[in-house]
């Protein structure tokens, strides 16, 4: 008689969005799953959203059986959804066979007391992501949040983002508190620059990516970019990301 041999299933990880009613949001987020598919063969990628469009992230989970996954935020600040949704997601998957872990948000993080370290990946996604080479300011245009904690990691982004290219760089926010993306260019043309490009704090297009470049437009920027989506180092942070959970990622031969 022949023994069995026993495998492990594939390791999951589900990439989960903050969803939304436009539908170039999802197809945006799946094609990052795609991406990080074809880069991680080796793990059972699936993609949910907290929000609007499905499925959601308890739904995925609840798929998946008796193996190990890690829920990896899309997710650029840890505002309400990072630190209240997905703890919850988590709890309320205690009972299914799926044995979960949470990775970081794919935004700046704490490195210490007092400091914040903007992932050199994320960096490189948003210089890729600029259609142009002559300019002389950025505005870094977010989508916007209550939580000041979270427009702070914002901050350092940009304070990085400016060392980065060498030259001025400003925040704005779709929504809530802060200079909008025009305000922005406008403040950085009456300080001198002359060729204001826009970087998009966004992993995908939605109401808040086209009230930014609307209003970039109009206040004359020379180019906006495109949300960073399913640029190659934005796979490589996600890859990063649930790499430092140290889960075990790797199905037994």
């Amino acid at each position: 008689m022949r023994s069995a041999r026993l495998t492990t299933p594939r390791p999951a990880v589900v990439l989960v969005a903050h969803g939304s009613r436009d539908p170039r949001a999802a197809e945006s987020t799946e094609a990052l799953a795609r991406a990080v598919r074809r880069a991680r063969p080796e793990w059972l990628v699936r993609a949910a959203y907290l929000d609007h469009a499905g499925p959601r992230p308890l739904d995925v989970l609840g798929s998946l059986g008796a193996r190990r996954t890690v829920l990896a935020p899309l997710l650029l600040t840890e505002a309400y959804h990072g630190r209240v949704d997905l703890p919850a997601v988590l709890a309320e998957a205690a009972d299914l066979p799926v044995r979960v872990t949470l990775a970081e948000v794919l935004g700046p993080r704490p490195a210490g007391p007092g400091r914040v370290r903007t992932p050199r990946l994320l960096l490189e996604a948003l210089v890729r992501r600029i259609p142009v080479d002559d300019f002389d300011a950025v505005v870094l245009a977010a989508a916007g949040t209550r939580d000041p904690a979270a427009r702070g990691t914002v901050e350092h982004a940009a304070v990085a983002l400016g060392e980065r290219l060498g030259v001025p760089v400003r925040v704005s926010y779709s929504s809530g508190v802060g200079p909008r993306a025009d305000e922005a260019v406008r403040a950085l043309r009456a300080a001198g620059s002359r060729r204001v490009a826009v970087a998009g704090y966004f992993l995908a297009p939605g109401l808040l990516y086209d009230l930014a470049a609307e209003a970039a437009r109009e206040a004359g920027a020379v180019a906006v970019a495109q949300p960073l989506g399913d640029a190659p180092e934005m796979v490589a942070l996600v890859s990063s990301r649930v790499a430092a959970t140290g889960v075990r990622m790797l199905a037994a031969a």
